[in-house]
């Protein structure tokens, strides 16, 4: 079976609606990874610590998501090939193995987490030990994935993701909610203490491994720059819609009837139950679940694609290096589920240091749109967007290093410092390098 599908993209442009919802997918899959159990954590602990005032984050964040996608989607369809393969191309193979360590280590630290978070609420759900669970969501994971590679993902992704924006949405209905101060809530406010949880909501639309993933996605679709108006629509719809949509539901859910910022994700589920009925409980549960397993699927992906890319291997489960590749991250996110501890502040910490390595691989697809690259240089509005989400993203990452500094200098704090200066003299050596360039031309 191939994994790859090409589209008919002049038929769909002139088709309806469902056309183009049958079509769609490879930005679902990022999606389906912004719209995981650490965005929620981050959603859940703004809704319930400060009410309403956070909205106009929520709103923003799913806009900036759905521009770096954007982003990410001009690089892979203007190149067709893999971002890796474009950076050693064209920076050269020191740069292309520091994006492949960048992206694999947020991957893979975030993947035991999230492992962790599934087995947990699939505890709770059914009463079953969550290192039973953890077992068996590797197995299953490396059994789909490895068999059914980008096509059962993708389908999975398109139906958790509805799936779970239904549950949020429908929760709604059960949870009263203050019109009046959700208006408020739209008029930009930072109050004391919030600034790390605004960095958190924007951290997970924006992140390092949604970027890098897009460009082999499409690839796996089979997408040229024929289908440029689809995959435009694709990440409208899966980002600025649907998980716009998400993270709206959650946040209202959450600031209407929760009053502590120190819950857990289940722990917010559990507490709807006494204040606004046990249905409320059981579709913030499921959503939540839904929500956990599609990113684990998602993440899963990233490392083999990045990894197979740089050492020249195929990226489709043709290639039995990469289908072996595909298993062995599925099944190394098993031990996720004996790490002990509470996961909501282990979720923080991995968007947060996803969220350091985010801004060097906007530049990276910055500085390829606008050079030799690409048949056509980026517009001055993708230009300036693409700069404010460096800046956005480069003032999170900066207020993470410095919190985790504020203790003094561990083990954690240490490498979270090395890491960031290193990817930090990576991007003015970059912004150097284009400035030369331009300057020489």
């Amino acid at each position: 079976m191939s994994s790859t599908e090409t589209v008919d993209s002049s038929a769909v442009s002139s088709g309806t609606i469902s056309d183009y919802v049958e079509a769609m997918g490879p930005s679902w899959i990022a999606g389906a990874i912004a719209a995981g159990p650490a965005t929620i954590a981050s959603l859940v602990t703004a809704g319930g610590a400060f009410g309403y005032s956070l909205l106009w984050v929520v709103v923003l964040s799913a806009g900036a998501g759905a521009l770096a996608q954007y982003l990410a989607m001009r690089l892979g369809l203007l190149t067709e090939r893999g971002i890796v393969a474009v950076v050693e191309d064209h920076l050269g193979e020191t740069w292309a193995w520091l994006l492949v360590g960048d992206a694999v280590l947020a991957a893979g630290v975030a993947q035991l987490v999230i492992m962790k978070t599934v087995a947990t609420v699939s505890a709770t759900v059914t009463g079953i030990d969550a290192r039973i669970w953890g077992v068996v969501w590797a197995l299953i994971l490396a059994a789909g994935l490895a068999g059914g590679g980008y096509r059962f993902l993708e389908l999975a992704a398109k139906i958790l993701v509805l799936l779970v924006v239904v549950a949020f949405v429908a929760s709604l209905f059960v949870v009263p909610i203050d019109a009046g101060a959700a208006v408020a809530g739209l008029v930009p406010s930072v109050p004391s203490g919030s600034a790390l949880v605004a960095a958190g909501i924007l951290g997970g639309a924006v992140h390092i491994t949604l970027i890098t993933m897009h460009s082999y996605t499409m690839r796996a679709r089979g997408w040229t720059r024929e289908d440029y108006d689809l995959a435009t629509v694709d990440v409208g719809a899966s980002m600025l819609v649907a998980f716009g949509i998400y993270s709206l539901a959650i946040f209202l859910v959450t600031a209407s009837v929760l009053t502590s910022g120190d819950l857990t994700t289940v722990g917010a589920a559990e507490a709807l139950g006494p204040l606004v009925g046990d249905s409320a409980r059981w579709l913030f549960l499921l959503g939540l679940w839904g929500a956990a397993v599609s990113t684990l699927g998602g993440n899963t992906i990233v490392p083999p694609f990045l990894l197979a890319d740089k050492l020249g291997w195929g990226t489709t489960i043709e290639d039995n290096r990469y289908r072996g590749l595909l298993a062995a991250v599925a099944l190394l996110s098993a031990p996720g589920a004996f790490i002990g501890g509470n996961v909501l502040g282990q979720l923080v910490l991995v968007l947060a240091l996803g969220t350091v390595g985010t801004p060097f691989a906007i530049a990276l697809v910055l500085y390829l749109l606008n050079s030799a690259a690409v048949p056509e240089s980026n517009s001055l509005l993708a230009n300036v967007g693409g700069l404010a989400l460096i800046a956005v993203s480069g003032g999170l990452a900066a207020n993470f290093v410095v919190e985790q500094l504020g203790g003094g200098v561990g083990p954690l704090s240490g490498f979270v410092l090395a890491f960031a200066i290193a990817l930090g003299l990576a991007m003015a050596g970059l912004g150097g390098k284009f400035l030369r360039e331009e300057l020489l031309a």
